[in-house]
């Protein structure tokens, strides 16, 4: 059987198998035990270096949002790859300054409720810029950074109040959103912020949601930004970054998907909104990057009939990843066995569930697949963002183990916790 892979995604079937990069997916279970997260070094580098060929034309800077998967291993590979990074909290940067700390200076910190020994970690890092999102923030880190006798580059992040067509719990660009500030107003806080000891108003921030497909709403809000980055230069600002957020998204399903399509046209609609700015450019991807490099291999360990409804049981679980339960999320779950013609298997319409005791805990409801059987291999695709990052240890369960495949060879990038250490920190 042919291995060329025209998929989006490197998990493809090589003599009825399914490898990830070469890989066989069922050599990994043996190896590492299931849960397992799966990523491939090779897809992540080339999914950076479709947005580092279309940018390249103008001063950019790409900064992965270490939400989206926060693995050491997989900071270190982007940074390698002269990444950036966009955070959220000081433990993400500590994670930075662990995994790559030469990239620290290609930091910017975003979130709604930095606490005031972040703002501390941060300064003491000399981080690129902070994304501030309130009139409160600026306060307090003028007085931080005063305290500590550093100079805090900002930049406010703006709401343009443009809608992006999206899950309402990601999406972010709306006046009735806890993120940023009503772009309105942003004169009058810049002005405040350049009043404020210790502050730089050196750019402007935007994030309107995340898994956008469609390219125009990122064009609307960036032409929001270039007015108010023209007007703030008129008032006297230093105004040279621009950035334009994360939320580009991928195909969770099995409709067509060309990545390298979807950049370029996502990239023609940034350039063109901010064509002849001469302003440096921030963008934030997250999980462009990394979703559709990673899957969750689990194993099934019971079927069961009730009724009319059909039940596969795995053994991973809504802990090792809740974006079904949380968001209703599709993902294309796939054996790791093909049925060969002479050993063929009926298709069944089943419930992919896991052992966690809540009636949220599926993978997937009324999925029709070729039938599934106890011991059986499956995966779940493009599980690389939000999977482990949004990991819990609900029902006291362990974490999964990792593993990162870079030119064909596999490394184990996490241990699998143990009950200790779970239990580690608790007192009796």
């Amino acid at each position: 059987m042919s291995t060329t892979n025209t998929s989006p995604r490197p998990f493809i079937y090589a003599d009825n198998r399914l490898t990830c990069s070469g890989v066989d997916l069922t050599d990994l279970a043996d190896t590492y035990g299931t849960p397992l997260y799966v990523y491939s070094a090779d897809a992540i580098r080339e999914r950076l270096g479709m947005l580092q060929t279309e940018f390249a034309a103008i001063p950019n800077t790409l900064c992965y949002a270490v939400k989206a998967n926060s693995s050491l291993a997989i900071l270190k590979l982007l940074s390698e790859q002269d990444c950036g990074f966009d955070i959220v909290s000081g433990g993400e940067l500590e994670r930075v300054r662990r995994a790559a700390p030469s990239a620290l200076s290609r930091v910017v910190f975003s979130g709604v409720g930095k606490q005031v020994w972040e703002m501390d970690a941060a300064l003491a890092a000399d981080i690129l810029l902070f994304n501030v999102e309130s009139e409160a923030e600026l306060e307090i880190l003028s007085q931080r950074a005063s305290a500590a006798g550093k100079i805090a580059r900002i930049a406010l992040r703006v709401n343009p109040d443009v809608f992006a067509e999206t899950h309402p719990y990601i999406s972010t660009g709306l006046r009735e959103h806890k993120f940023g500030i009503a772009i309105e107003r942003a004169r009058e806080v810049y002005r405040r912020a350049a009043q404020l000891p210790n502050l730089e108003p050196a750019g402007v921030s935007v994030h309107i949601g995340s898994q956008i497909r469609d390219v125009e709403p990122f064009a609307q809000s960036l032409q929001r930004v270039r007015s108010l980055v023209e007007e703030l230069r008129a008032d006297g600002h230093n105004i040279r970054y621009v950035d334009g957020g994360g939320g580009f998204g991928i195909e969770y399903g099995n409709a067509a998907f060309n990545p390298a399509a979807s950049v370029a046209a996502y990239a023609t609609a940034i350039r063109s909104a901010l064509d002849g700015l001469n302003a440096h450019l921030l963008l934030e991807p997250g999980r462009f990057l990394v979703a559709q490099a990673g899957a969750l291999l689990t194993r099934v360990l019971y079927t069961k009939q009730n009724g009319t409804k059909h039940f596969v049981i795995a053994d991973a679980a809504m802990n090792d990843l809740i974006r079904p339960a949380l968001y209703q999320a599709h993902h294309e779950i796939l054996p790791v066995i093909a049925a060969s013609p002479e050993h063929a298997r009926p298709n069944q319409t089943a419930d992919i569930v896991g052992p966690v005791c809540e009636t949220g805990d599926f993978f997937a409801r009324d999925r029709t697949l070729p039938e599934l059987r106890a011991g059986d291999l499956a995966v779940l695709l493009d599980a690389g963002a939000y999977g482990m990052s949004l990991a819990s240890h609900y029902n006291t369960r362990v974490h999964p183990a990792e593993v990162l495949i870079d030119h064909g060879q596999p490394r184990l990038i996490r241990r699998r916790e143990t009950l200790d250490s779970i239990l580690a920190p608790e007192l009796l």
